[in-house]
């Protein structure tokens, strides 16, 4: 997952013509750690979208944009419109996530 540095970087990434993934999260958060231990399983699962996160304490005003008020929260983007956001409450286990993200990607 690549992690975006800039707002620069942030609005380029969401302007793609393809699903991307965005996650939310912060150094201090132990739910965003726990979604980390089983994530990189459920994205091998996942083809044809790029995943980045962002810490939502460095780019406060993106994530209130965006109404990102829990952690970690998974966002899809395309063509800089916001298609989908899977709250902090509904991602602590990898069914959760994996039947979220199916919605906006292809499986192998």
């Amino acid at each position: 997952m690549k992690l975006i540095n800039s707002s620069q970087q942030f609005n380029q990434i969401i302007d793609s013509q393809h699903p991307v993934v965005i996650k939310f999260f912060a150094d201090w958060c132990p739910d965003c750690k726990r979604l980390d231990i089983f994530l990189p399983s459920v994205l091998e699962e996942l083809t044809q979208i790029e995943f980045f996160e962002i810490d939502k304490d460095k780019f406060p005003d993106i994530a209130e944009s965006l109404d990102v008020m829990g952690i970690p929260s998974l966002l899809v983007f395309q063509n800089g419109e916001k298609l989908g956001h899977l709250h902090s409450a509904n991602a602590k286990t990898p069914e959760q996530v994996t039947e979220f993200l199916s919605i906006y990607v292809s499986k192998k």
